[in-house]
């Protein structure tokens, strides 16, 4: 394989190199100092012949192309502008030498010449000692052709100064080192094309490109790029001349598809929209890049309005002051190739001659496109800033001994950085330039078509892209043309995709207490955080009112204060019966046993107090324990007390035994220890298997996080409440038991009494608690304590109290003896 293509390299330097015809060719070369190289596309190949030949290809015989021409007058244009400037090179001259370049891999004749010294090439010559013929060059077009050629250059360290190869594999500078571009690459195409769908809001486009380096590149960059943006190539598809066009713009139609992305080399989009006007193709968006945004033929074509708006992206058009006039001059004297009277072509060497050339007139070349003029421009310039640099020129002359190499040029062009009319021209570490896009709009309604420049993109020093929408004639009613698989979803509905696009999809509302966020993931509805809520529907969700009883509020002041007042009575009656310890009515009321009631009514009061305040394990540990197991204590207290007056009156006579066992083992005393006992290990099991525990309550009100205490485990809790329920109901059937007993003795009244305060509170608690959701329910729990608390103090020790203070004489032992007594005699008459 290498030796084919050396063979062919060579055979076709040779035959081009020895051409026998000649011409005057002031077009394509001019003496100077140091020689630059030129590559235009004068002609085109519609289809290249097989690769493996030795037949060089003449570029005159095929298709003629206009913007070539116009290419090479910029070039031209360039180089006698700074020949004539005193201060960028003064006393040094800029020639060239220009080729024909309308192949592939069939042009190698120019290139070998380029690179020869004096009709030979010596690969293995030393940079310092290497002087090829020409010092850098300036094209080709294309970066199949560029790539083509790029080595034989980049192995001497030959600037290669690109104006129209974009694919971004040429940024790679191990294998391209000494590639430099003036247009911006596939990248930056790419990434511009990318602004311009997501401006407008479009996600289901189709990318048609070319077979070729420029084409495949650009649709892997573009698909890299998508990802993660939102938008779906829907279809691709890559042009030839065996294209079946009509039938690829039928499969775009039918896929609703409007916006277009032409990535392709000129004569493959020129066919396109060829065959999208035969086909009455209509109202789609058309996506130019680069050359193709200013083609100059493709607006006049009869239909063209009718396809839809053609958006083109090109680089800022900047004119070139002098060049029309370079051209009305040149006009005049060029001899850009002719033919003899035999018709034999006259050329210095092949493929520097152009049949057609001296037929255009002034304006036809002024008006080509001048898409790529600035980047040919600033090419010529960059390597005369270059040059200047390496000659180390000052405003007055050159330093002509300095003997300039190719690779010399190359560093300093890293370096550069100078202002081209009104425009910076500078390059980054991979040689690439400064990057200035310009938006486009075809106005094909106009005659003559007319190019209107619509947005900007600017990457330095920071990226800026803007739009003028008033500017673009859409053809759908003046509103944006829809090119969306799926109509975007409303405000809180996710997408569900339905394709393998995700593009396409359905739209389902999200549930409360979640939400759908349009710029990280429209996917997913996300449940909201515990300490916010959302209704449904939502793309954000709103922070939830803590909800627990502060000690500020109304409510909780007065439960408090109440409470206070409860516990300084308790301790006013403490005192009171400690003061009247010996007295009949404290010894009937207990006598040391009040004493342990009061000290659990008291204790288990303060429990109240840490209802109130943010919940914390120790507050939900407190304002149950403590009530729960002292509150227990008292109504053992009750239970032994009233047991202990019918054993008095009615089991001493019934069961003498029974009863003198319970006195002399102290009975009372046993039984309250061992019910305090039992009621102490099950609520220490209770806080200890699953302990009671603030929780955030974020079920019950969707905009509120109530604050509340966990009543533990289930079955602890019942054993501890039936414990306590259990004690107040035998404390009941004593007290029902001895309701015929001496009124001074007799408690069934007040026990019931307290009692069912104390079951009717509880009741009302667990059945408010069971129906309603509030943070009052916690107040509610405050007031069923003290209301038990109170039906105790009230029914029971509040009547011993008063009769203490107001009727001392019924606190006698004299009062006493006279109701036992009557109490007596009633039992003897029955």
């Amino acid at each position: 394989m290498l030796l084919s293509c050396i063979y062919i390299l060579l055979v076709g330097f040779t035959n081009c190199f020895f051409f026998k015809s000649s011409c005057s060719a002031s077009d394509f070369s001019l003496e100077g100092d140091y020689l630059l190289g030129g590559l235009f596309p004068l002609h085109e190949i519609e289809q290249e012949t097989t690769l493996f030949s030795a037949e060089t290809t003449e570029c005159f015989r095929h298709i003629s192309s206009k913007s070539g021409y116009h290419m090479l007058q910029v070039m031209r244009f360039a180089v006698e502008e700074i020949n004539n400037s005193t201060t960028l090179l003064p006393n040094v001259s800029l020639g060239y030498e220009i080729f024909d370049y309308c192949s592939n891999t069939k042009n190698f004749n120019s290139v070998l010449r380029f690179i020869s010294k004096n009709g030979s090439i010596k690969p293995k010559e030393k940079l310092n000692n290497y002087q090829p013929k020409v010092i850098a060059l300036t094209g080709p077009y294309g970066s199949t052709r560029t790539m083509t050629i790029a080595p034989l250059f980049t192995m001497d360290l030959i600037p290669m100064v690109n104006y129209g190869a974009s694919t971004y594999a040429l940024s790679n500078k191990l294998q391209y080192p000494s590639f430099v571009r003036t247009i911006p690459s596939n990248k930056d195409m790419i990434e511009m094309i990318i602004h311009i769908i997501r401006w407008f809001g479009w996600n289901w486009v189709a990318f048609n490109g070319s077979q070729d380096d420029y084409s495949s590149d650009g649709l892997k960059l573009f698909n890299e790029y998508i990802s993660n943006t939102g938008i779906c190539l829907a279809y691709q598809e890559g042009l030839s001349l065996n294209t079946n066009y009509s039938l690829m713009l039928k499969k775009i139609d039918m896929l609703n598809i409007n916006v277009i992305v032409v990535f392709a080399l000129p004569q493959y989009a020129s066919k396109l929209i060829k065959a999208a006007i035969a086909n009455n193709i209509q109202d789609k968006v058309w996506i130019a890049s680069n050359a193709r945004a200013m083609n100059q033929q493709l607006p006049r074509e009869p239909g063209i309005e009718k396809i839809g708006t053609v958006i083109g992206i090109t680089e800022r058009l900047l004119s070139l002051p002098g060049f029309n006039q370079f051209v009305y001059k040149a006009r005049g004297t060029s001899d850009a190739g002719h033919t003899d009277a035999e018709g034999k072509v006259k050329s210095k060497t092949c493929n520097q001659v152009c049949h057609y050339c001296s037929l255009l007139t002034a304006e036809e070349i002024i008006n080509e496109n001048p898409s790529l003029s600035f980047a040919i421009y600033a090419a010529i310039y960059t390597i005369a800033h270059a040059l200047h640099k390496v000659l180390q020129c000052d405003i007055n002359e050159c330093q002509k001994n300095t003997m300039a190499k190719p690779y010399m040029l190359l560093g300093e062009i890293k370096k550069l950085h100078f202002i081209l009319n009104g425009r910076q021209v500078k390059y980054d570490d991979h040689f690439d330039p400064a990057i200035s896009f310009a938006v486009v709009v075809w106005r094909t309604e106009v005659n003559p078509p007319q190019f209107v420049m619509v947005g900007t993109y600017e990457k330095h020093p920071g990226i800026t892209f803007t739009i003028d929408n008033s500017l673009l004639p859409w053809h759908n009613n003046g509103s944006v043309p829809f090119s969306n698989c799926s109509v975007e979803c409303k405000a809180g509905y996710s997408r569900q995709p339905e394709d393998f696009h995700s593009c396409c999809f359905t739209c389902k509302k999200c549930p409360p207490n979640s939400y759908v966020d349009f710029s990280g993931d429209p996917y997913t509805c996300f449940p909201c955080a515990e300490g916010e809520w959302s209704d449904e529907g939502s793309t954000t969700c709103k922070t939830r009112s803590v909800a627990y009883p502060q000690f500020t509020e109304i409510p909780s002041i007065i439960v408090m204060v109440s409470t206070a007042c409860l516990i300084i009575l308790l301790i006013a009656i403490f005192c009171l019966f400690a003061y009247n310890y010996d007295t009949p009515v404290v010894k009937s009321a207990g006598g040391g046993m009040c004493f342990l009631m009061l000290t659990s009514l008291i204790l288990s009061s303060i429990s109240v107090f840490f209802f109130f305040g943010k919940p914390t394990f120790v507050f939900c540990l407190l304002r149950n324990a403590i009530f729960v197991f002292f509150f227990t204590v008292c109504i053992s207290c009750l239970t032994v007390r009233s047991f202990q007056i019918i054993s008095v009156f009615k089991m001493a006579s019934q069961f003498p035994k029974l009863h003198s066992l319970w006195v002399k083992h102290n009975g009372q005393r046993l039984f309250i220890a061992f019910v305090s006992f039992i009621h102490f290990i099950s609520c220490v099991i209770w806080m200890t298997v699953n302990p009671v525990k603030a929780i955030a309550d974020s079920w019950t009100y969707k905009d509120q996080l109530m604050l509340i205490c966990e009543m533990g485990n289930t079955i602890c809790f019942t054993i501890v409440m039936f414990i306590s329920w259990f004690l107040g109901f035998l404390c009941l059937l004593f007290s029902y038991m001895g309701r015929d007993l001496p009124k001074n003795y007799n408690e069934a009244k007040s026990i019931t009494f307290s009692l069912i305060l104390y079951y009717l509170s509880w009741i009302a608690y667990f059945t408010a608690y069971l129906t309603l959701k509030s943070k009052y329910i916690v107040i509610l729990n405050a007031v069923a304590q003290a209301s038990s608390i109170n039906g105790i103090l009230f029914s029971y020790f509040i009547p011993k109290s008063y009769i203490i203070i107001f009727q001392p004489q019924k606190n006698t032992p004299a009062y006493f003896q006279t109701s036992i007594q009557n109490y007596t005699q009633t039992i003897s008459r029955t």
